[in-house]
């Protein structure tokens, strides 16, 4: 009962902090705000850390707190699962919240709309713990559309430049898209097995594995599979997968703390975390399990292509986020759940780590994002340096960084995948490895070696990328450092979270690889079926050890592969600036279709937006106009007025008129009377 209570702190700590900063928040003094939402974040943390100790000594819960409403044989329920999954979960969230409530402090301190941002944020926790710790759909669901309105509500803070609220409206209408997929997958669920509850759900899914139902005309679709690719399409719009991607690169727009939390350990990594709970449905469709990985492998390539020629220091960290869920996501198809979960663990602490370094050193240059115009930070900002190489590092996959274990992991499960789809897939996360390298040194080069380009009166391109255009700050706000002005080390309620997110980057993946990946904590949680899919099974053959793996690294391809990428970048960006120059005026083709990343955004533009449009122009112009008003209410009055007209030719007011209508009358009714009869 005591654990049950525990349970309910967790998501209701940062709903109270969210409810106190948020409803007072004209009223009450920034410090209220901050230590009540940090309060909150860091008692759900505290109640994580409990709960995932009882859960290792074995104590699963599932269960319903209250059942919300009840229609014919279907309840709705609020109701936690907690196991393995769902506290590794839980950590993750809580952790690299707290560390972002603490961080805010420091970089949201001259906005005016820093009690509406720490209100929103811990809305944000309450809301992912609410969508990880559920039971069943209804509650998931519930969780997945708050994420969204809150991130909603994040990316376009800052509501006065039309950029951000362009990016928000964006963000939102790509997660309709999905989300209309992940309804319709529930719904299939409701539907054939009759419950929203996970257990009973997963129990009832084998005997439906053979089924197969109508969609369009005759054709015979296995219920599974349909049912799986609609529940992913939902993980794509969230987890952002080709072709529902284009709203993270863009959802930059919103204060760096976001992107840390939104964009690094919680809101996109929700799509991953619920495939891995769907194991057991997943599992029956290896349909479904190819389509997963085709996907994944190509966000994995395709977006890592365009992190290399990105200039603005938080898109560049957008695009790796979209490569690495790339790759989670073909850890998901190759049946490899336990690493997919693993690498959106390890993947949450350094990805946050890089984008809370990036936040500090947007702060440190006054506001300016453009790695154009850094250089040489290293001995301005060390600490912001140190963790930026500790983050980077973890990122390529150096051996025995926490990336490393994880990537490996992923890299070996594809090569021992069997599914349709494969092939292609360890091509695309092989040379995603180099591809990661190249992007993540071409950064921490531009920004923290080389010569200092900041402090030249160069106006002509500052100012584009500035992170604070808010109305009310913007006037005495310049971007970007002034000439003879020079960087400095942000204060301590920015620093402290970079090296407490340093700590996990390095160790967690030597830590956690045996037990989680090749181990059996998530043993009952997650499931495999090992006949049909083997590549875990085969894995686990190869471990002897996170040392050994570690060792054994240091020969392998990857590791060539990540060590070329940086010095590539080396050579190209710190020794001969003028070979990327040469080669972008040489292949100006290539370079354009990624100025115009792969022109996703421009068929959207042109096909959905102009053809709703195009449709709301028609409706308009013809339904509205032309038959609403003009058949139906315009002709309705016509009608009324002609038969007035020729009723009033009658009303004349002389006797024998009246006479002759009423013979009239009589005459027709009895003819109509004697035919009847």
């Amino acid at each position: 009962m005591e654990m049950q209570k525990l349970y309910l702190l967790v998501p209701l700590a940062p709903l109270f902090g969210a409810i106190v900063a948020g409803l007072f928040c004209r009223v009450i003094p920034r410090w209220v705000a901050h230590t009540v939402t940090i309060a909150g974040v860091a008692i759900a943390f505290i109640a994580s850390v409990v709960i995932f100790r009882d859960v290792q000594a074995g104590n699963v819960f599932n269960g319903s707190v209250y059942t919300w409403l009840t229609s014919g044989d279907y309840k709705f329920e609020v109701g936690f699962l907690i196991d393995t999954l769902t506290t590794t979960m839980m950590l993750v969230v809580t952790f690299v919240s707290l560390m972002v409530h603490i961080y805010t402090i420091g970089y949201m301190q001259e906005d005016p709309g820093y009690n509406r941002f720490f209100s929103y944020i811990s809305l944000f926790t309450f809301s992912m713990l609410m969508l990880v710790m559920s039971n069943n759909f209804m509650q998931l669901f519930f969780g997945w559309e708050a994420v969204g309105l809150v991130s909603y509500l994040l990316i376009g803070f800052w509501y006065t430049r039309p950029t951000a609220i362009f990016a928000n409206m964006k963000a939102f209408l790509v997660n309709r898209v999905g989300d209309f997929g992940f309804i319709l997958g529930i719904g299939l669920v409701l539907a054939h097995f009759g419950t929203l509850d996970y257990a009973e759900a997963f129990r009832k899914a084998p005997e439906f594995a053979g089924t197969t139902i109508n969609i369009l005309g005759s054709a015979d679709w296995s219920l599974m599979t349909v049912t799986c690719i609609c529940l992913f399409i939902g993980a794509m719009g969230k987890s952002a997968q080709v072709p529902l991607h284009v709203w993270l690169p863009d959802s930059m727009e919103g204060p760096t703390p976001i992107s840390a939390l939104i964009h690094a350990a919680t809101m996109v990594t929700a799509g991953i975390f619920m495939v891995a709970r769907m194991s057991p449905l997943f599992e029956l469709s290896t349909t479904a399990l190819s389509f997963v990985i085709v996907i994944g492998a190509i966000t994995a390539l395709f977006m890592g292509f365009l992190g290399i020629i990105q200039n603005d220091i938080k898109r560049v960290v957008a695009y790796s986020t979209l490569s690495q869920l790339g790759y989670m996501t073909v850890a998901l198809g190759a049946s490899a759940y336990s690493v997919a979960i693993f690498h959106l663990m390890t993947h949450a602490f350094f990805k946050a780590l890089l984008f809370l370094a990036a936040g500090s050193v947007i702060i440190g240059m006054h506001h300016d994002q453009d790695i154009r115009n850094m250089g040489g930070l290293r001995k301005y900002m060390p600490i912001t340096w140190i963790t930026s190489l500790i983050g980077s590092l973890a990122l390529i996959g150096t051996p025995f960084l926490s990336g490393f274990y994880s990537k490996d992991s992923i890299i070996e499960a594809v090569a021992l995948s069997h599914i349709p789809g494969a092939g292609f897939a360890y091509f695309s996360v092989l040379a995603g490895v180099f591809v990661t390298a190249f992007y993540s040194f071409r950064m921490y080069f531009l920004v923290f070696h080389g010569e200092e380009r900041f402090g030249k009166a160069d106006d002509d391109h500052h100012g584009h990328h500035g992170d604070h255009d808010d109305e009310e700050t913007s006037h005495d706000h310049h971007h970007g450092l002034a000439p003879g002005q020079k960087p400095h080390e942000t204060p301590w309620v920015v620093t402290l979270p970079l090296v407490l997110l340093a700590i996990p980057s390095v160790v967690i993946g030597y830590l956690a690889i045996g037990p989680m990946v090749f181990g059996d904590y998530f043993k009952g949680v997650i499931f495999i079926d090992h006949h049909a899919h083997p590549a875990m099974e085969h894995l686990a053959e190869h471990f002897h050890g996170a040392a050994a793996m570690g060792v054994h690294a240091l020969t392998s391809l990857p590791f060539f592969l990540a060590l070329a990428g940086v010095v590539v970048s080396w050579f190209f960006y710190m020794k001969r600036p003028d070979i990327p120059a040469a080669i972008q005026r040489r292949f100006s083709a290539i370079y354009t279709l990624f100025e115009n990343k792969y022109y996703f955004d421009k068929f959207n533009e042109v096909v959905f937006a102009g053809g709703a449009r195009f449709l709301g122009k028609v409706l308009w112009r013809g339904g509205d106009v032309g038959f609403i008003d003009g058949v139906i209410v315009n002709g309705s009055t016509k009608l009324v007025s002609m038969i007035s007209a020729i009723t009033r030719a009658f009303q004349t007011g002389y006797v024998y008129h009246y006479a002759f209508t009423m013979i009239i009358g009589v005459f027709v009714l009895m003819t109509l009377w004697i035919n009847r009869a």
